[in-house]
């Protein structure tokens, strides 16, 4: 099998950690962008990418590049491909467009004039012509226009990756599966201490964390991809990956456990983490973070994604100041991490981040903090550390 050039979408924040799961995987040149990585690989490892990626939102396989500043050379670009090696004239498509562009102001305007150069070459070769599906597609066409230049891809992914497959119930403010498990590679998770989320609303982060710590395909329990529709579909390659996958998954010595002081989050979460068959590696249980102490004597990881006061009406200034304090007295030899939309509550925690990086959560701009809470004071640990060194 020939290798292709494909690109991987993500979010912004996310393209380093999304090139180095690309290079763990295996792919080939590599190559940066913003809110995507391009690599090359083959159809297999189009499989295998789609599985595997934890911070992809999509993979696409780009299959024309021209050219065109008016409708007229846009259609006539579209027509310039043979779509017969793609689609029948018995199946269905959908195109979606994203623009940059001066010369093209409207994406829907776009992919119905590039609907209309692919029907009209199928009916000028067949007779017979496909129609447009916007649910369930045959074959999902993207369209990127940035200035004159026009890309074409092949949707391989259907439905943005970060629908894994394990989520049936939602909370009032759940976070995308694709956001958490970044914000847990950002924090360096491995699956080499005990974790927690102390406010885990719907288990989001906990089945992320344990699917990173078991070393899982992040959506080996996804329902389908684009790619098992198309005329090349190989179901033994796919089923094979799958083996050589799951063959790679690690055991997990240590402990991962969710708090919501909410009964239906945690009822919420229990059954979402018993969709993903997490349930041998992730407890759940109703608590008030406040309410709690560290009940580890080693390392303790937390990453979690607590209210910011867009959806959930709190008082904020209380809310992050208990918050600090529960973290600071309650939860020595912990590096916690959390990400929050309201940079100004973060000067209530009282504790001075290690760490902040700048992220997206949906429109709303974010940090991903670190805060570490040492074993007795942090004067002390470096006082040791420097009498260990001596």
């Amino acid at each position: 099998m020939e290798n292709f050039k494909m690109i991987a979408k993500t979010f912004f924040g996310f393209e380093e950690i999304l090139a180095q799961e690309l290079r763990v995987l295996g792919a080939q040149d590599v190559e940066i962008g913003t809110r995507m990585v391009s690599f090359k690989g083959d159809k297999g490892f189009m499989y295998k990418a789609n599985l595997s990626l934890r911070t992809a939102l999509k993979i696409l396989k780009p299959i024309y590049y021209f050219r065109a500043k008016t409708d007229a050379l846009l259609y006539k670009g579209i027509q310039g491909i043979d779509w017969s090696k793609y689609l029948n004239a018995n199946q269905t498509f959908v195109i979606d467009t994203t623009i940059h562009s001066d010369f093209f102001k409207h994406s829907q305007f776009v992919s119905q004039k590039a609907k209309d150069a692919i029907v009209d070459q199928f009916r000028e070769k067949t007779g017979v012509r496909p129609s447009v599906d916007k649910d369930f597609p045959d074959l999902r066409i993207n369209i990127h226009i940035d200035k004159d230049q026009l890309s074409i891809a092949l949707d391989t992914s259907g439905a943005s990756l970060h629908q894994r497959g394990y989520k049936t119930a939602t909370n009032i403010a759940p976070i995308n599966e694709v956001l958490a498990a970044g914000m847990l590679l950002l924090a360096g998770w491995e699956g080499k201490t005990d974790f927690l989320d102390p406010m885990c609303g719907s288990g989001t982060i906990l089945a992320e964390a344990a699917m990173i710590a078991c070393n899982i395909p992040a959506n080996i329990n996804r329902k389908e991809f684009a790619f098992e529709k198309w005329n090349d579909w190989d179901n033994d390659l796919f089923d094979n990956i799958i083996d050589a996958l799951m063959k790679r998954t690690r055991e997990f010595h240590y402990t991962i456990k969710g708090y919501d002081k909410a009964p239906s989050a945690v009822e919420k979460a229990k059954a979402n983490i018993k969709n993903a068959n997490l349930d041998d590696y992730v407890t759940v249980s109703q608590q008030n973070f406040f309410d709690t102490k560290k009940e580890t004597s080693g390392p303790l990881q937390m990453v979690f994604n607590p209210p910011y006061g867009e959806r959930l009406d709190i008082d904020l200034e209380r809310f992050y100041r208990e918050m600090g304090d529960t973290m600071k007295q309650n939860y020595p030899g912990t590096h916690a991490w959390f990400i929050t939309a309201n940079l100004d509550a973060l000067k209530f925690v009282g504790l001075k981040p290690s760490r902040k990086i700048k992220l997206f959560n949906g429109s709303l701009e974010a940090r991903l903090v670190k805060y570490e809470m040492y074993e007795g004071s942090k004067r002390t640990k470096f006082q040791n550390r420097e009498e260990e060194e001596e």
